[in-house]
């Protein structure tokens, strides 16, 4: 299996996480992931450091952004990279799932995966009520408007790298996720989830963990679904 994965890579992106970067960076590496690449989105720890001497490739984007950080991650992923794996960098994702994640997409039966934390165990903690009652929100609407049969806006997923470029993903900030399943619908990508275990965090959300951050995803999400909802989102932009 481990040769099998060669072609997988994995971005994360990553603001003060030096408590947990390195353990992520680790656990992924021992799972047979060899490409890692983490963008340090203008940490003022020492985040960068412990992602390289973990064993990843460290990028850097000042633009302070989810979205941001992910697009300038992808940027430095091999040119024979396939399948394109997500997971944060605070610890909190599951990594003994990641064959379960990635299964579907090399047997080719999937074109993009997410591990569902609302089908899935949480610990207590782990997921704000403002965080479950708008995933609950977004979920619904992307399964009653779009037909993806969705869960979960979860962080800790993967797509086939020509699937992914087909969505030109755009958005910057607290939209990232959304938007990647708002496209992948309209794109009729092969979609599939899982059931996966959800850890608290180690140190501070900057989403969840404060109110700007709570309010700015949740007007950003909403936003996005209404945008494409009613027309006049395209999904080529």
């Amino acid at each position: 299996m481990k040769r099998a994965w060669q072609n997988v890579g994995f971005v994360i992106p990553a603001l003060n996480e030096e408590g947990a970067i390195g353990d992520v960076v680790q656990g992924l590496r021992a799972r047979g992931i060899s490409q890692i690449v983490v963008c340090d989105n203008g940490s003022s720890d020492q985040t960068a450091n412990v992602a390289r001497s973990a064993g990843a490739t460290v990028v850097h984007e000042p633009e302070r952004g989810y979205g941001a950080a992910c697009l300038k991650a992808i940027s430095a992923l091999s040119q024979v990279t396939e399948i394109i794996g997500f997971v944060d960098g605070d610890g909190s994702d599951n990594l003994d799932d990641l064959e379960t994640l990635l299964s579907p997409l090399l047997r080719d039966e999937a074109d993009f995966v997410i591990a569902s934390r609302a089908l899935g165990e949480a610990e207590q903690g782990a997921l704000t009520p403002p965080q479950r009652f708008g995933n609950w929100i977004a979920s619904s609407w992307l399964k009653y408007r779009f037909g993806q049969q969705t869960s979960d806006l979860g962080p800790f997923r993967a797509i086939r790298k020509s699937a992914y470029q087909r969505l030109k993903m755009q958005d910057r900030n607290y939209g990232w996720t959304v938007e990647m399943q708002i496209k992948a619908a309209q794109h009729k990508l092969r979609y599939a989830e899982f059931p996966t275990d959800y850890a608290r965090r180690i140190g501070q959300s900057k989403v969840s963990g404060t109110l700007r951050g709570t309010l700015g995803a949740g007007f950003k999400i909403i936003g996005l679904l209404l945008w494409y909802d009613i027309g006049r989102g395209r999904s080529d932009t």
